[in-house]
């Protein structure tokens, strides 16, 4: 008996919410996702419904599934976050670098809690801030918050040994103070005011209770609460003339100020939000947190993804949300992002869980969320070039590039040489050709060239136009040119069949062997002259980022050169014709107005103010301008 389909075992999954998990054949989770209705969702992936761009490759490989049925979508938002820390699935969206990130942490099940830096899996009893992508930048915070508020470190021999103490004496908690102050000796955080004196019984677990929550507070960027908590008990000492005391706290007071003033002030109102920004390469990208609270920008994190252009926008976006949120116990009361989720109502309500409280999701179309928002996006490219430069990800990516289009394209070598042709015209009037050149897989600007078609056409006509700029490059006078360059290893015309047959033809003529093939705009398909059947580049594979990027550039080179043509020629034939306005005076009517669109919706007047126009000049050239409409 023949074994069920994929399509035919995804008609036997219940309709229940759940989360679906897709395997390949060594039964290998590769991709772990939600649904409100697992049925209805699965089935999207077996009959292609879906649209985004690697369900068609994913599905290649997938030979299997699992499922788990819960009983609500937001618990199924939960559970698909747990399966892909579990899985790792290839094509989910991860962090790139799967490594631990630093957070800051606070021992709250210790009868004293300490403060810590740490990359430490979460453990229950330890309450965890962050995750930071700048260790120096955590261990500073750490550092600066204990100037403000004393607390113990967890790396302190003394807050161990008093710790190690208490553990052995539960018994003994509420009188721990006491029992210290007999026991144990002050560290030397204690005599430089970074340490409460825990070691020495020199406060009781009441107060440094207070000292713990006022960390917290300040962790989660609650600064008002901080400084409304000191400054009470200041005036409180001071009522009591205790003065040494408002002393000490005057000092943490104005060490807050200090912090604020080197925070960015972003809104003017007590904004807590987390604005999220983006930036996309081809299979790789970065995500920039900012977080603010109170209004003021707390810190900057920036994390790179392993999913870029390859995947949808939303995609990406969610993935990343619920990843982050995920490791943070900062949930702000709102999250903003360049999208619309189409689950961010369930998201919604999973923060709104973690946090206790209401959580808004929201895109910001203006004012000075969008900014800050672009800010992020902007901080985002800026890490990722880093990233990229400092891995050396671009030189391995274009190596995978060029080795991968030598295997697909049947090369001798790798294409070291590419050089592109790609034709423009408008309806056969100035028509035009380029030719970009890409060496060991970058742009070679200085051998960019660019061709006028001279054959007369009525019509556009690529084959023609292909063939003539093939003719004029490849001829003898110019391989010998050396100002050309070299002979290319791989020839890419713009285009299908058609101008695939062209360049064949026109290079059989010549005499020449060189591998071509020609690329088209709609499916990304390319043709070889070697089989009737064009070849396809993997979705999100490096080749195709190659030879897409390729293709687009010889475009973009075209079309400039055609609209300066074209330009051109539409200014020459108006104001060439126009008595009184010679060379000169086109220049400076061209400088003042830019364009002959702008030049004709000019009054009178206003092209009278160009610099070397008389009013009367001016008047035949507007006159001259409205004839022609």
């Amino acid at each position: 008996m023949a074994e069920p389909t994929l399509a035919e075992q995804v008609a036997k999954v219940p309709t229940s919410p759940g989360c679906y998990l897709w395997k390949d054949a060594a039964g290998e989770v590769i991709y772990v996702g939600k649904a409100k209705n697992l049925r209805a969702r699965m089935r999207q992936y077996v009959t292609l419904q879906d649209d985004r761009e690697k369900i068609p490759l994913m599905m290649q490989v997938v030979r299997s599934f699992d499922y788990v049925v819960v009983g609500s979508e937001h618990e199924a938002l939960v559970l698909e976050r747990n399966l892909i820390a579990q899985y790792h699935p290839y094509f989910n969206v991860d962090f790139k670098d799967d490594k631990s990130y630093p957070y800051i942490a606070i021992t709250e099940s210790d009868v004293f809690p300490a403060i810590k830096y740490t990359r430490e899996k979460h453990r229950k009893g330890t309450r965890y801030f962050g995750p930071y992508t700048d260790a120096r930048a955590a261990r500073e915070t750490i550092d600066t918050l204990r100037k403000v508020i004393p607390i113990c470190m967890a790396t302190c021999a003394e807050w161990k040994r008093a710790r190690r103490l208490l553990e052995k004496e539960p018994d003994q908690a509420a009188v721990a103070n006491l029992m210290l102050a007999e026991r144990c000796r002050p560290c030397f955080d204690y005599h430089v005011g970074r340490g409460p004196g825990v070691c020495a019984g020199m406060i009781d677990t009441v107060e440094y209770a207070r000292h713990v929550r006022q960390v917290e507070s300040f962790l989660r960027g609650n600064r008002s609460q901080v400084v409304g908590e000191l400054t009470e008990q200041m005036r409180e000492a001071a009522a009591d003339l205790d003065f040494e005391r408002a002393g000490r706290l005057k000092a943490r007071l104005d060490g807050i100020d200090a912090l604020d003033d080197r925070q960015q002030v972003v809104f003017s109102s007590g904004v807590n939000a987390d604005l999220i920004g983006f930036y996309r390469e081809e299979t790789i990208s970065c995500a920039c947190v900012f977080a603010v609270r109170e209004g003021r920008t707390v810190r900057s994190v920036e994390f790179v993804l392993d999913k870029g252009l390859d995947v949808g926008e939303e995609e990406l976006v969610s993935g990343f949300v619920k990843r982050y949120y995920d490791e943070t116990s900062d949930v702000p009361s709102e999250v903003d992002l360049p999208c619309e989720l189409a689950d961010a109502e369930v998201i919604a309500g999973w923060l709104a869980e973690r946090r206790g409280r209401s959580v808004r999701i929201h895109r910001p179309q203006r004012g000075e969320k969008r900014h800050l928002l672009d800010m992020a996006a902007a901080n985002a490219r800026h890490a990722l070039m880093r990233y990229m430069v400092r891995t050396g990800y671009a030189d391995d990516r274009t190596n995978q590039a060029l080795l991968q289009l030598e295997s697909a394209l049947a090369l001798d070598a790798p294409p070291m040489r590419i050089e592109c042709f790609d034709i423009s015209t408008l309806h056969g009037s100035f028509t035009v050709a380029s030719m970009v050149v890409f060496t060991n897989g970058r742009p070679d600007k200085s051998q960019y060239r660019r061709f006028k078609i001279k054959t007369p056409l009525t019509e556009a006509n690529d084959f023609v136009s292909m063939s003539e700029v093939l003719g004029r490059r490849y001829a003898p006078e110019r391989m010998a040119d050396g100002r050309f360059g070299a002979r290319p290893d791989l020839l890419v015309v713009d285009g299908g069949k058609p101008q695939l047959t062209a360049a064949m033809a026109q290079l059989s003529e010549l005499g020449l062997d060189i591998p071509v093939c020609g690329l088209a705009k709609s499916d990304e398909e390319i043709f070889v002259p070697w089989d009737e059947t064009p070849v396809v580049l993997p979705s999100g594979s490096p080749s195709l980022y190659l030879i897409k990027q390729v293709r687009d550039e010889s475009h973009r080179f075209a079309i400039t050169f055609h609209r300066e043509l074209r330009d051109k020629a539409m200014t020459r034939s108006v104001l060439d014709d126009v008595p009184g306005v010679g060379p000169k005076r086109k220049r400076a009517l061209m400088r003042r107005f830019g364009s002959l669109r702008r030049l004709r919706a000019a009054s009178v007047e206003e092209i009278a103010s160009t610099p070397g126009v008389p009013a009367e000049v001016a008047r035949t050239v507007f006159e001259a301008l409205r004839a022609l409409e």
